[in-house]
């Protein structure tokens, strides 16, 4: 369970005082994440999330946490943000910044077959449109920058083929960098476990705080890498297309992306490959959840690596 800051019944009563949505009547450790701590939250006057953060910079949350409201004024199902009584996303609860949001309806898909990936495409661009009118700037933080330093830091445990992997990916990337693609703010952690589904609909697309600005097509890769994985980590051409044509049908892509596609399916799965080691390697302090395999992303890099895979739409 990840719940670093315990919250009792009284001081989640107390702090509910600064917000108009009724009386508590249910709270819930949410028992997933490694980042911060979550609650469901039951009131008299609907169901919300209450995230602590726990080691998020504070000067970054505004970004998450308008980015998610930008959204949902513009019809994309994710969380909103609910303000306090002076009219502020972001409190402090516990001495850690706090926030409510609203808390969607649905479950997460273990296996998505081509139609989910479908309706998947068209929401990822349709959030990519509507992140155009996003003013807010906040540069990818699991990008190129962090890589080398989670880099330095992670190194000295891995095998010799796999510090020559990653020192030889780092080099690649760094020379197949496209300043001319098309930016905007991207989720960049739109996994099958931060898509809701009701009905062959989603109907929540949650955990924004990965988002930052960033190349477009490296969230429809990060989606990719994950949505259409066969179990020898190559891609399933079926899924695949459905997802890249439907995203395609809302914004279309420029030739340079379709160019640039088999770089950044790369560039994605060193982003996982790293971070899983960092996590695996070096976990924080109080960390009640299990890190992720790190040699699943490795596995992936190497399949992309060997096997190129082209635009398929």
């Amino acid at each position: 369970m990840s719940v670093y800051t315990p919250v009792s019944e009284v001081e989640l009563t107390g702090w509910l005082r600064n917000y108009s949505v009724g009386r508590l009547t249910a709270c819930e450790p949410i028992k997933a994440g490694i980042e911060n701590t979550n609650y469901f939250i039951t009131t008299t006057q609907g169901r919300y999330v209450l995230t602590l953060f726990e080691r998020l910079p504070a000067d970054e949350l505004p970004f998450y946490l308008h980015l998610m409201a930008h959204l949902a004024r513009h019809g994309i199902p994710c969380p909103a943000p609910i303000a306090d009584l002076s009219d502020q996303y972001l409190g402090s609860l516990k001495g850690k910044p706090a926030a409510l949001v609203t808390r969607l309806p649905g479950r997460s898909l273990e296996q998505p077959g081509a139609q989910h990936c479908e309706e998947l495409g068209a929401l990822l661009g349709r959030m990519h449109l509507a992140g155009r009118s996003y003013s807010a700037y906040l540069e990818n933080p699991r990008g190129p920058k962090w890589w080398r330093f989670a880099a330095r830091e992670v190194m000295g445990f891995l095998e010799k083929p796999h510090q020559a992997l990653l020192e030889s990916e780092l080099a690649y990337q760094g020379e197949h960098r496209f300043p001319d693609l098309p930016r905007g703010p991207v989720h960049a952690d739109l996994f099958r476990d931060n898509a809701l589904w009701e009905d062959s609909r989603i109907s929540g697309v949650v955990d924004f705080y990965f988002a930052g600005v960033d190349c477009l097509l490296y969230d429809i890769a990060v989606c990719a890498n994950d949505w259409c994985l066969k179990s020898n980590h190559g891609v399933e051409p079926g899924r695949m297309q459905a997802l890249l044509a439907a995203y395609h049908s809302v914004r279309p892509v420029t030739a340079l992306e379709r160019e640039a596609w088999p770089v950044m399916l790369r560039a994605a799965a060193l982003r996982f490959w790293l971070s899983r080691l960092y996590d695996f390697h070096l976990p924080r302090p109080g960390m009640l959840v299990h890190a992720h395999d790190p040699e699943h992303f490795r596995h992936v890099l190497e399949s992309r690596i060997a096997a190129p895979v082209p635009w398929m739409a």
